[in-house]
């Protein structure tokens, strides 16, 4: 018996590798690399290349001739130059403009998934299958903020790709894209998940899927693929210099785009929740003053009028440590939790004030169109340690209403070598609190200055072109 055992063992670890290769699993464990070839030949069939003709534009030769040396209208000069550049079109002309991007088909009666950018401005939308079939697609709805649209074709049987869940990624996981980069389509390229809840500056409602797979202009708005062989992102960006794939790739996870789906299909746009505050980052120097042990969360500088954080109780000044459950990290993290909150839903939110840490209970709000859930003020670059050299003066009453900021502000009208210029402050800056003392008067303000610690950071609140952030100021030592 011991001896049988002995001989189908390497029976059975074949049958296990065979297993592991088929399903793609413990590629890791067992160190193969993945093969891709089933997740290709099962999805490829649901991806979609996208032409969009664009709205007509107008070209003139006039551009190119700018260019070209200018010669009496009689020179023999100009017929050289026009044997080599040719005749300048004297008038312009319209063309049409063609851009390519990639989707993939959501369920079989032809609702497509694909990036918004890649049908902006779209005067005629057409889908390619991978059957060589065309058709023409109508935008269902487009998500701006999101940057995720639905299209439909009139179409049905279509193959369909499998939906994953993006909240279950990992750092480190295999993961594959099918595209059609520079107009090359059913390209499949991989890679791995780099990170996860990835902010851009300009996209302050995604947390993105950053990833290393070479992703070109062309990918974007198509499926981002894990080993399962379920759809868990949109490639959407890349970080580049050149214009090409640089190693930095950034896909919108398939959770985000699917609730957004659901909202245009049931109501035909996106709501999205609403805090109404501003914020900034909290630095080093800015958790020293506030009493917080390391810098994290979110630096409540402004709370806007009639929002829900001013109904609960907000102030500027507060740090907002935890929202509905789940740590804020970073100030990057606030606006995608707070859009993705149900519109009336009650929430309670973690704030550090005074440093003592209360719990608010907040009850979340639309978005209006003009606002924005929670805008990231970026602090200065320079925040640094010095002396306090500043001239200020004392605003007016009409002065203080035209910026409303209540009946609290000293200008500053120079800033010289020292702790206030190394804090970041400057010129045209609206001095509103420092520590926990609001700011009414320049006496108030120079009685203030000589009550400060010395060599240790407090938070400074300024209003500087209709903003307002938090500065980190060490008096010297």
């Amino acid at each position: 018996m011991i001896r049988s055992a002995k001989r189908t063992a390497p029976g059975w670890v074949a049958l296990l590798l065979m297993f592991f290769a088929a399903t793609g699993v413990a590629q890791a464990d067992c160190g193969c690399l993945p093969n891709f070839t089933k997740l290709v030949q099962e999805n490829r069939a649901a991806v979609v290349n996208i032409s969009n003709t664009m709205k007509p534009v107008k070209e003139s030769g006039g551009d190119l001739q700018q260019f070209l040396p200018q010669f009496p209208q009689n020179s023999p000069f100009n017929d050289f130059f026009k044997h080599f550049f040719g005749q300048m079109p004297q008038q312009p002309r319209e063309f049409h403009e063609k851009s390519l991007g990639s989707g993939f088909i959501i369920s079989s009666d032809g609702y497509i998934l694909t990036a918004a950018h890649v049908v902006a401005n779209a005067e005629r939308i057409v889908v390619s299958l991978a059957d060589h079939r065309v058709f023409p697609a109508k935008i269902v709805g487009s998500d701006k903020l999101s940057d995720v649209a639905l299209l439909k074709i009139d179409a049905h049987n279509l193959p369909t790709v499998k939906i994953g869940d993006s909240a279950k990624l990992q750092v480190g996981q295999w993961v594959l894209a099918i595209g059609s980069p520079f107009g090359l389509q059913y390209t499949a390229t991989h890679g791995i998940i780099s990170a996860l809840g990835r902010n851009l500056p300009s996209d302050i409602y995604v947390p993105f899927i950053q990833t290393d797979v070479p992703v070109n202009p062309g990918n974007s708005g198509g499926p981002l693929i894990d080993m399962k062989g379920d759809v868990i992102g949109i490639n959407d960006q890349i970080y580049t210099n050149t214009g090409g794939y640089m190693g930095l790739s950034f896909s919108i996870p398939i959770d985000v785009a699917m609730n957004v789906v659901h909202q245009l299909k049931t109501q035909g746009y996106v709501s999205r929740g609403w805090l109404g505050v501003m914020i900034q980052p909290v630095t080093e120097q800015l958790a020293q003053s506030f009493g917080l042990k390391r810098p994290v969360g979110a630096l409540v500088t402004q709370v806007m009028k009639d929002s829900p954080a001013k109904r609960a109780g907000l102030k500027p000044g507060d740090i907002i440590l935890q929202y509905n459950g789940t740590d804020v990290v970073d100030s990057a993290h606030l606006p995608p939790l707070v859009g993705n909150t149900p519109i009336g839903k009650v929430v309670p939110v973690k704030v550090l004030r005074d440093r003592r840490e209360i719990t608010l209970q907040v009850k979340i709000a639309q978005l209006p169109k003009s606002e924005q859930l929670a805008t990231l003020t970026r602090p200065p670059s320079s925040q640094h340690q010095g002396r306090l050299k500043i001239v200020v003066s004392d605003l007016t009453k009409a002065q203080r209403h035209k910026m409303g900021i209540g009946d609290v502000g000293v200008l500053v009208k120079e800033v010289a070598e020292g702790p206030a210029a190394r804090a970041g402050i400057q010129p045209g800056d609206v001095i509103l609190r420092i520590g926990r003392h609001d700011i009414r008067s320049a006496a108030q303000l120079a009685k203030l200055v000589g009550k400060l610690p010395k060599g240790k950071p407090v938070p400074v609140l300024i209003w500087r072109n209709g903003n307002t952030l938090f500065l980190a100021l060490t008096l010297p030592g």
